[in-house]
């Protein structure tokens, strides 16, 4: 095994080990919402690797776990778009660098500008970083409010419907996601283009 593949195996190995001391310590809700909020804004955590096993051990909270995962991923909304708007120009092209590359921000700012709502709204379920969205939003001074609500009705759509998915599969419910997480991204991403289309066409 080489070193590039060791280091992807160690940060997944790292991860696992957290999540354990995680689902059994006290503090896990603010531990989630503290990983929640730095998924958001800094680090590539995958949430659901925490979430879903966090769920299962505790089943009878998992609307409320779905709830603070959001409320974190809000906090970290909040933050990137006041870094957008705020100190963008200072400091806009090394946050860039940090999270993807300049012609792909400029590509997120073009559409931002078109279609800010639903595109922040995409951005929940199709591959682009999060913080790309929430700089390009600052930056493009975009409406706050519209910003968050689009935020919220992403990330709501995915904290909840793994806790939908937890509730009905049980302990199952990681290996289904896994599974098909490519094909849950792939119709979820159509269903959203589809309202986003059909809303150009009547608007």
């Amino acid at each position: 095994m080489t070193e590039d593949t060791e280091r992807p195996a160690r940060g997944l190995a790292r991860i696992k080990e957290l999540t354990l001391r995680l689902i059994h310590s006290k503090h896990a809700y603010w531990g989630l919402g503290l990983a929640s909020f730095l998924e958001s804004i800094i680090i590539p955590i995958p949430l659901e690797a925490v979430l879903i096993p966090l769920m299962q051990a505790r089943r009878n909270h998992i609307f409320l776990l779905s709830t603070i995962a959001l409320l974190g991923c809000l906090a970290g909304a909040t933050v990137g778009y006041l870094v957008g708007y705020f100190v963008f120009d200072a400091i806009g092209q090394q946050l860039v660098a940090m999270v993807s590359t300049p012609e792909q921000f400029e590509q997120v700012r073009m559409r931002m500008e078109q279609d800010g709502f639903w595109f922040i709204l995409s951005v929940g379920v199709i591959p682009i970083p999060f913080q790309i969205a929430m700089l390009a939003a600052g930056a493009t001074s975009y409406s706050f409010f519209l910003f968050m609500l689009a935020s919220a009705l992403s990330r709501a759509l995915r904290y909840y419907g793994l806790g939908l998915l937890v509730f009905i599969a049980g302990n199952q419910a990681q290996a289904i996601f896994e599974r098909h997480k490519v094909k849950a991204t792939i119709v979820l991403t159509a269903v959203v283009l589809v309202i986003w289309g059909s809303s150009i066409l009547g608007g």
